[in-house]
């Protein structure tokens, strides 16, 4: 597959810059060999993502929140990561630190030690899809470079050595593919990976083993939710051979009505047909699913339609406790009414924002508070909120 450089994504919607990234060098954030230096605090400027034209020219972006691809790469001459010492993980932060990063990195690298970062910028970096839920948790040395419009990242020693990852707002796999075969490119011209003539390129999960590539789809399906019809996208995500997972993906929940469809296998399949199916078959189909309940909802009972999105605009606009649930619920109902032209005064792109900053600890950092262990920040969350949405 050839890199398209006519086709790039825009940046990503739902991540803010972070405060203080820089084009340093790794050895500038790290200090010297082996030594992994910490994160710079980051905040939130009071604006996230592109303007609201910019998001409507994006394709199918009244169901597809976003668009992801991952890539799974292994270093020759190390065991896996879950049967390495420290010492050799270690080697390993160093080996990619070393490494050309280039494409989304040319305007602007920074590395952030995962392992040495506080609780709060760890979980932030979750929330932003930047880093997995397992990375987060675990205490091996590892660490992620992160590209200055944070439209990708590279986290080093999560489940494989490296686990490269792109996003953009709505669909755009296609120019996302061609992005991340570039970036997979120039590392292989300073880093060797574990690769056999049969099998292809070697990872931890027998799953990931072949091309080592992950597309996904973050689709929002309330309209299916509403006609109970969600069991019309398991049978085909089933009968497809996908993983359909939660809000952040693997070993998480969904919540309000956002599903992330993925491929399950990339043994015998070449990237260029894992991307094509999903991009003129899978997503077009489920996207299909979706707006045909839409149009039911308008046919056959509109009264209702508008009260529940009228009812979730208002609860938004005036709550005094709002917890993290209910709030992504009462979003995905107020995105609906968007897409439908039945809500006039609310942007999508204030939706969007919104389903990032009612997030622990986004809501923590903006409110200029430490994340505390069973905090209860309703109202702080319904504060929020309501003067987002203030009229």
């Amino acid at each position: 597959m050839t890199p398209n450089g006519n086709q790039r994504p825009g940046e990503n919607p739902f991540n803010p810059p972070l405060a203080g990234a820089s084009d340093a060098k790794p050895s500038d954030v790290w200090g010297a060999p082996r030594h992994l230096g910490a994160m710079p605090a980051p905040s939130l400027p009071p604006l996230i993502g592109v303007d609201a034209g910019d998001v409507r020219e994006v394709p199918m972006s009244d169901c597809v929140l976003s668009s992801r691809v991952r890539l799974a790469r292994n270093l020759v001459g190390f065991n896996f990561v879950n049967r390495s010492t420290p010492e050799q993980l270690a080697d390993v932060v160093h080996r990619a630190q070393a490494a050309r990063l280039s494409g989304p990195f040319d305007a602007g690298t920074r590395w952030v030690n995962v392992q040495s970062t506080s609780a709060i910028d760890r979980l932030m970096l979750f929330e932003r899809n930047l880093i997995s839920r397992p990375f987060v948790e675990a205490m091996h040395p590892r660490c992620v470079a992160i590209s200055a419009d944070e439209t990708t990242s590279v986290m080093v020693n999560e489940e494989d050595h490296l686990r490269l990852q792109m996003l953009a707002p709505g669909m755009q796999l296609s120019a996302l593919a061609d992005r991340m075969i570039a970036l997979d490119r120039s590392l292989e011209r300073s880093l060797e990976f574990a690769f056999h003539p049969r099998f292809g390129y070697l990872t931890a999960c027998p799953t990931n083993v072949g091309t080592g590539i992950r597309i996904s789809a973050m689709m929002h399906l309330p309209g299916l939710r509403l006609l109970e019809e969600l069991e019309k996208v398991q049978r085909a995500a089933k009968d497809m051979h996908l993983a359909v997972r939660g809000f952040h993906g693997e070993g998480t929940e969904a919540l309000g009505d956002f599903f992330q469809i993925s491929n399950q296998t990339t043994l015998g399949r070449s990237e260029h047909d894992i991307v094509e199916e999903f991009v003129g078959v899978i997503v077009p189909r489920f996207v299909e699913y979706e707006r045909a309940a839409r149009r039911a909802l308008l046919e056959r009972d509109l009264p209702s339609l508008d009260d529940r999105v009228q009812r979730a605009l208002g609860i938004l606009r005036s709550c005094r406790l709002l917890s993290l649930d209910e709030s992504i619920k009462f979003l995905s109902r107020v995105r609906l009414g968007v897409a439908l032209g039945r809500i006039k005064d609310v942007e999508r792109t204030l939706v969007d924002r919104l389903l990032l900053e009612v997030q622990p600890a986004h809501l923590a950092r903006l409110g200029g508070r430490e994340l505390a262990q069973g905090q209860d920040d309703r109202a702080a969350r319904a504060d929020a909120v309501r003067g987002a949405m203030r009229l």
